[in-house]
């Protein structure tokens, strides 16, 4: 990649897949670009969104993502390069599906599981972490954790855990 077809904020495709900028923090991009997300689910939750279209907007901005980023690596000649973290919001936001309680305990809880899932990569999320490549494994290992993070905080939740 040439200093010319170096990752610009001026594109709106870098701006997206780095959630506005996020991604290109110094230290542990992946956990910036989720607690960054953090707020914006939290509002999500008190303000109570209408759950029933959240889901086809997770649906749609995965598959949105997952296109974006095919283009955007093979624009620059990249593999899942650690300033892109929509799949980190995205992977947080299906977690998010799972949360039973609206307190700032529970968010911690929900963001710790998934850094936690995300970064351990258990099947099937190491298989389209290594073995997927372009946007769809960058995105969708992710998207797995989360729901790994989603299960396991139901049950800790059902366990009276928290």
């Amino acid at each position: 990649m040439s200093e010319k077809n170096k990752p610009s904020l001026k594109n709106i495709d870098i701006l997206f897949l780095s959630v506005f900028g996020s991604g290109f923090f110094p230290w542990a991009p992946g956990t910036f670009g989720t607690l960054v997300t953090m707020p914006f689910l939290f509002a999500l939750g008190t303000l109570g969104a209408p759950f029933f279209l959240y889901i086809p907007f997770l649906v749609i901005s995965t598959a949105g993502a997952c296109f974006v980023t095919d283009f955007t690596q093979r624009k620059y000649k990249l593999h899942d390069p650690s300033w892109i973290v929509i799949d980190e919001s995205l992977g947080v936001a299906t977690t998010w599906l799972f949360l039973q309680n609206h307190s700032v305990l529970h968010y911690t809880i929900i963001f710790a599981l998934f850094r936690f899932f995300d970064i351990v990569k258990i099947w099937p999320a190491s298989y389209f972490d290594k073995k997927v490549h372009h946007g769809a494994g960058t995105i969708l290992d992710d998207i797995i954790s989360g729901l790994f993070a989603g299960f396991v905080y139901l049950i800790i939740n059902a366990l009276g855990v928290i």
